[in-house]
This record gives structure tokens, C-alpha cells and sequence, in this order.
């Protein structure tokens, strides 16, 4: 080999290394600041978490307006992707987007696959009942039928927290409700959210329901973002860390979930891992 050829070979090794070493170093946490925006996913039609607005035909929603939030904390545009819930998971192990704020309760199985950040939402499963049943705890609810929606995370809670409670499984929430109304069952499980909007509607009814106030389930919400990206999960922490002190977080709830929505809510959840309850056992 030639003294040319040598130096030409050394040349294009010392090239492949520090490309090597580029992309060992490259996260994507340097990719949003190089380029200047955040892909932040939301669901695209789950309120009041992310849905289009029938008069303005924009998205808007608690995880539209956390995306924001957070973009302007790393001091990048926002460029935000609406996305069906099956697909929130993987769009994210595939790139397309850098953080999901869509409503991802952590479960064990969940974080095998992605990484979430401290917890930004609590969100609970909850029974509910006539107002007139005399129904106060969930101890009440023993010997009597409690309706879910087949196949649902709070049919399978039900089971295993509703002890000596017979929980029957309808195809849907709402034929759950009807059959409350109708005195089939003495209560119906799902999504605290969900439930208000038919303890909201029963008002000035004949029939007007409320919600037991003990849940049967905790859900501790994160924000998700793939595996290996700890320069990205430690700057979203601390967006959300600031969020919280500077009260623009409960701003946020209160607007869609406390005072200034139908579902008059007051904050209750912390900021902190989303995975706390199982570490403290």
C-alpha cells in the first residue's frame, strides 16, 4: 500500500470514528433545539384531554395546551400532532414524534416500552350511583350488581377491589347507564370524567345520580417519550417541575377540569413519579 493510499485510509477511518462518536453523542433532545420545535402528540378526540373544537376546527384540550406549555419551557414552536389513543405508544417508539402528552396512565407493561415523566395528571375510576340509593362508600356497594363497559380497564378493577359486588360487563358505557336508570344494576364504573357528564345530565331529572367519592383506581399519568433519552425525559421533568411552581399547571387544570369547565374539579394530585405507589411497597 502506498504512502497515498495509507494516509487516504487513516483519513476515512478517523471520519467513520467521529461520525461514530457524533451519533453516540446526538439525542433527541439536541435534535428539538437544532431544529426548533417540538413533535408533541395528543389524542385527537378524547375530551377534555385532546379533540378538535367544532366552531374553530383547531385542536385544543388539558394535553394540546401541556404540549404548549412545555415547547415554551424548552424555548422551541410547538408542532403538534394529533393521534388516535392506539396509536400514542407507537409513534412514539417509532420516532414520529418527541414526547406524547396523551393521557398514558403508567402501568408496568407501559414502561417496558416507553419512558414517562413525572406525573402531570391523576385521573380515577370511580362507581356511580342514584342519589337516592342511600349508596355512600364502596362497602355499600357489597351484594349489589355494578355495571362496566366490556373488556374496559374498570370492569377488570371492579372485580379485584368491589369485593362480594357482582360486576356485570354491558357493551358499552352507555347501555351501563340506561340500566342504572332502569334499576338493573346500582351502579356503573368508568373514568371519573365520564361518569360526571351523566351525573350532570341527570340533574333536575327524575332520576339524579352521583358519583361515590372513594375511586376504585388511581391512574398516575405521565408524559412518554422512548427509551435511552435522558437529556430529554430530565428537561421535560423540570418543564413540568416549573410548570407546577409557577402555578401555570393548575391554570391549565382549572380551565379544563376545575372552575372554568363543566366538571368543577379541585386539584388534588402532586407533582411526582408516576410509578410512587409501586415503589413504596
Amino acid at each position: 500500500m502506498t504512502d497515498k493510499f495509507k494516509k487516504i485510509a487513516a483519513f476515512s477511518i478517523l471520519a467513520l470514528m467521529a461520525g461514530w462518536a457524533g451519533s453516540a453523542s446526538a439525542n433527541r433532545l439536541d435534535d428539538i433545539k437544532q431544529r426548533g420545535t417540538l413533535i408533541c402528540g395528543t389524542q385527537n378526540a378524547s375530551s377534555p384531554y385532546g379533540f378538535q373544537d367544532p366552531k374553530t376546527r383547531e385542536y385544543v384540550g388539558y394535553d394540546v395546551d401541556m404540549c404548549q406549555a412545555i415547547a415554551k419551557q424548552l424555548g422551541v414552536k410547538l408542532q403538534h400532532k394529533p393521534l388516535s389513543t392506539e396509536a400514542r405508544i407507537p409513534e412514539v417508539k417509532m420516532g414520529r414524534v418527541d414526547i406524547v402528552a396523551g393521557s398514558v396512565a403508567w402501568l408496568p407493561k407501559r414502561a417496558e416500552q416507553v419512558d414517562f415523566s413525572l406525573q402531570y395528571l391523576q385521573g380515577y375510576i370511580k362507581v356511580l350511583v342514584k342519589e337516592n340509593a342511600g349508596i355512600k362508600t364502596l362497602a355499600d356497594l357489597k351484594g349489589k350488581k355494578v355495571c362496566a363497559s366490556s373488556g374496559s380497564s374498570s370492569a377488570a378493577i371492579a372485580q379485584k377491589v368491589l369485593k362480594g359486588t357482582d360486576v356485570l360487563t354491558f357493551q358499552n358505557i352507555s347501555q351501563c347507564y340506561l340500566g342504572l336508570q332502569n334499576d338493573k344494576v346500582a351502579g356503573v364504573t368508568a373514568g371519573e370524567l365520564v361518569l360526571l357528564r351523566f351525573a350532570n345530565d341527570s340533574k333536575g331529572t327524575d332520576s339524579p345520580t352521583t358519583l361515590v367519592p372513594e375511586p376504585t383506581y388511581t391512574e398516575h399519568i405521565g408524559i412518554i417519550m422512548n427509551k435511552g433519552e435522558p437529556e430529554l425525559k430530565k428537561a421535560v421533568d423540570q418543564a413540568i417541575l416549573d410548570l407546577d411552581k409557577s402555578g401555570e399547571l393548575t391554570g391549565i387544570f382549572d380551565k379544563w377540569m376545575g372552575a372554568g369547565s363543566i366538571y368543577k374539579l379541585t386539584r388534588s394530585f402532586k407533582v411526582g413519579p408516576v410509578d410512587a405507589d409501586v415503589a413504596s411497597k
